[in-house]
């Protein structure tokens, strides 16, 4: 039959909406673009930690924050448009202070060896992800892990959040203490808070994003934030870049590093992906369709960071943010990664925002990720308490990895010795006795 004169073809999607399939996620362009620049807002820290730290191993710290931007750019767009998740990727947190505090200065390795260190725990990283068998071992992970896994993000959100505000602080009789509630930034972070609160209760949709923005501009005339310029040059990337030895890296000293490295990756970013997954509701049946994609941006991007001149990239905790102003698909990793490419020009006004003015946005996600504790069966201890164990040591160690490590032995034992390890996969008896051998070997120090 001929079609009507009348009649007017159907519209063909735009690039936007081809790419991401924005609507069958039921978000927007509007919405995707506010939820990465939430993200980027509160990780941008990362572009000026980073090279602060890596700086104390003796690397050339403008030639690091380049390596910094790129690899999150890459790293990140890579997510959005293969895997299509609203999941950043930069330089981890906690990795970039085992590469320098402990290999470099106490281990006494040169940094260029443990680049190389890096470089070969990325390829490892890539080899068990192509092969599948990265996939296997978080298909293998039991439900009750899963949830504590999520919760002990939220917990380790919680304390990082605290501490960039300035809430809790060092203590040498309690580990912990209250922090300085008189300093202005303490009482802006706690306004910020409130002020997160009251507009989500509201159902306000840019939050979040209001809060961070809100707080940053109070800085400037109560905490005494400078402006420091808006444009500025990159600097050179040529001190790192190429610069790693895998020779001294492949040396008997390293192997035990490259272990180390490789397992804080694998579980690190498997835990945050799923945690920040599970978050944004885009886990099936406790399972992330495209999971295989997702682990090879990640994969992909220790790899490349290893070449730029930075220590591992992985999945960021502070994607959570964006997926709570309404994130969904990898157009939010994609705004994500180009905000990072700006960073190189726009150094000095990404650095007006204060760390104190992400806190309160991170805290009230931590708050929610907790919620995924009524899913445990309360009923069954061998379930209950290696979840809990996972997800108290997370915070409690400052490291996902030592959180996840000692669930894993915990729940191993708990199913041995109740006479119940035929529910166990034999996934889970080996990544136990890996973590159980790495804890023998290093005593748990590192």
């Amino acid at each position: 039959m001929d079609r009507p004169r009348d009649a007017v073809p159907a519209a063909r999607p735009g690039f936007l909406e081809r790419t991401f399939r924005l609507a069958e996620h039921g978000t927007s362009v509007r919405t995707e673009v506010l939820a990465g620049l939430t993200t980027f807002l509160t990780m941008a820290y990362i572009v000026f930690i980073n090279p602060s730290i890596l700086g104390d191993a003796g690397m050339p710290r403008g030639a690091v924050f380049v390596a910094t931007c790129l690899v999150a750019a890459l790293g990140s767009m890579i997510m959005a448009l293969w895997a299509n998740y609203p999941i950043a990727l930069a330089p981890g947190m906690g990795l970039n202070a085992y590469f320098t505090y402990v290999v470099v200065q106490q281990l006494g390795f040169s940094w260029q060896a443990a680049l190389g260190a890096v470089f070969i725990s990325g390829v490892c990283f890539l080899i068990v992800t192509l092969t599948g068998l990265r996939a296997l071992i978080v298909e293998g992970i039991p439900r009750s892990m899963r949830i504590a896994i999520t919760v002990g993000i939220g917990l380790f959100l919680a304390i990082i959040a605290l501490k960039n505000a300035g809430l809790v602080a060092a203590s040498p009789a309690t580990f912990v203490t209250l922090g300085d509630l008189h300093k202005p930034e303490a009482i802006l972070a706690v306004l910020g808070f409130l002020m997160v609160a009251v507009l989500s209760a509201r159902k306000v949709r840019a939050a979040l994003l209001s809060s961070i923005l809100t707080v940053t501009a109070l800085s400037f005339v109560f905490a005494g934030n400078t402006f420091q310029g808006i444009v500025s040059l990159p600097p050179s990337i040529a001190p790192t870049l190429f610069a790693l030895d895998i020779p001294g890296a492949l040396s008997a000293g390293l192997l035990h590093v490259i272990l180390v490295l490789f397992l804080v990756e694998l579980f690190d970013a498997t835990g945050t992906l799923m945690g920040v997954a599970s978050r944004a509701g885009l886990l099936t049946d406790g399972k992330m369709r495209r999971l295989d994609r997702a682990l090879m941006a990640d994969s992909v991007s220790v790899f490349a960071g290893s070449l730029l001149g930075t220590s591992s990239t992985t999945a960021y905790l502070e994607s959570a943010s964006g997926v709570e102003e309404g994130g969904r698909t990898g157009l939010t990793a994609a705004t994500v990664a180009v905000l990072f490419l700006a960073c190189l020009f726009f150094a000095p006004l990404a650095g007006a925002v204060p760390a104190y003015a992400t806190a309160p946005a991170l805290f009230y996600v931590a708050c929610l990720m907790l919620r995924e504790l009524v899913e445990l069966d309360w009923d069954d201890i061998t379930e209950v308490v290696p979840a809990c164990v996972t997800a108290l040591l997370m915070p409690f160690t400052y490291s996902i990895a030592t959180g996840v490590s000692c669930g894993f032995i915990t729940y191993a034992a708990l199913k041995l010795s109740a006479g119940r390890a035929r529910e166990v996969k034999p996934i889970v008896w080996v990544i136990a006795a890996v973590f159980l051998f790495k804890f023998v070997e290093t005593g748990g120090a590192h």
